[in-house]
């Protein structure tokens, strides 16, 4: 298992006083390990973006701590921790380019801060422009550029000071679905080759199915639920969890049966295994799908799916002793509406 490489405890961040005071984080704790791909998802107002910006100290956190690299970004100097933050860049939703400034300029810009030499910084920028796939627009000003466009020089900007970590705040999320792929690919393909650390903080369940590895969901302020991505999306333990990964739910009350009911789990098998299918043709039992919420995750099906029973018994009994006996799926009855 790799090491950690961001360490969060017992955060706490709170802003105003008295009756006036309101708590945005309240006793984080997370550790996200080296190398991966880690992502940090909650409803609008769930404390993501303050959670970030805690990371890399741009909002100091009322108590806890946070360690990045084996340091204590809380207790650095100004100083100090200026040129921590080298190593723990972050892009954002707005892009946040400098429009007077040359795509290749706006790359060279923290390199500048840092004391690089002009021809040393135009250098390591050209190949960062390449590294993003913009190297043909190394002249080009940020208001000539499509919004993907902009996010990738954003991305190759926050790469200029060879950080161990790239915080993403809603990176994606004024771009288009197509656009948004090609970004997440990205983030994946230069955290293969860099092995640089990407933390995503995002509101779209989509993106970190598409590429994180692990997960954190957020709610009120609080760690609702972390772990697996695979784990959590199997098989989601908290009110919060089920709303982000079943936005609409898969309940009796949506779906009425005048008979028994099942809700079966899938819990990483081969997608699109033909269960229903499979029921009849082996069993000669016919089941009515009420409603369904699955997706396909890196080939494995996750998801649930409400089922009607026959209502002979014999034959129900045969279609549930037939479902438990499959691989990957759970199956418990639905006693009532809101289950």
């Amino acid at each position: 298992m790799s090491q950690s490489i961001i360490q969060v405890q017992h955060l706490r961040k709170t802003f105003g006083d008295g009756s006036d005071a309101v708590h945005a984080l309240e006793d984080i704790n997370l550790e996200i390990r080296q190398g991966e791909i880690f992502g940090i998802i909650g409803l609008s107002g769930a404390g993501k973006s303050t959670l970030v910006r805690c990371m890399n100290l741009l909002e100091r956190p009322t108590s806890g701590a946070v360690i990045v690299d084996g340091q204590n970004m809380t207790e650095l100097s100004e100083k100090a921790l200026r040129l921590a933050r080298r190593k723990i860049t972050m892009i954002f939703q707005s892009f946040n380019l400098l429009m007077q400034r040359t795509c290749l300029k706006n790359v060279c810009f923290p390199m500048e801060i840092s004391g690089v030499s002009p021809a040393q910084a135009k250098r390591r920028a050209a190949e960062l422009l390449e590294l993003v796939g913009l190297a043909d627009k190394a002249d080009t000003y940020p208001a000539q550029l499509s919004g993907g466009q902009k996010q990738r020089v954003a991305i190759a900007r926050a790469l200029a000071t060879d950080p161990k970590v790239l915080l993403c705040d809603e990176a994606t999320s004024a771009l288009d679905p197509t656009t948004t792929a090609s970004i997440l690919g990205l983030l994946k393909d230069l955290n293969q080759k860099l092995g640089v650390t990407v933390v995503v903080i995002t509101h779209q369940m989509s993106v970190i199915e598409d590429i994180c590895t692990r997960v954190a969901i957020l709610d009120g302020g609080v760690v609702a639920e972390q772990g697996n991505v695979e784990e959590i999306f199997s098989n989601p333990s908290t009110d919060a969890a089920r709303r982000l990964v079943y936005p609409g739910g898969v309940t009796t009350a949506q779906y009425p049966s005048s008979g028994r009911t099942v809700r079966v789990a899938f819990n990483g098998g081969t997608a699109y295994q033909p269960l229903i299918a499979s029921l009849a043709i082996d069993c000669g039992v016919k089941v009515n799908i009420l409603g369904a919420d699955t997706r396909n995750i890196d080939g494995k099906a996750f998801g649930t799916m409400l089922l009607g029973l026959p209502e002979d018994p014999n034959e129900a009994a045969k279609a549930l002793s037939y479902i438990r006996a499959q691989k990957n799926i759970s199956v418990e009855e639905v006693q009532d509406s809101h289950a």
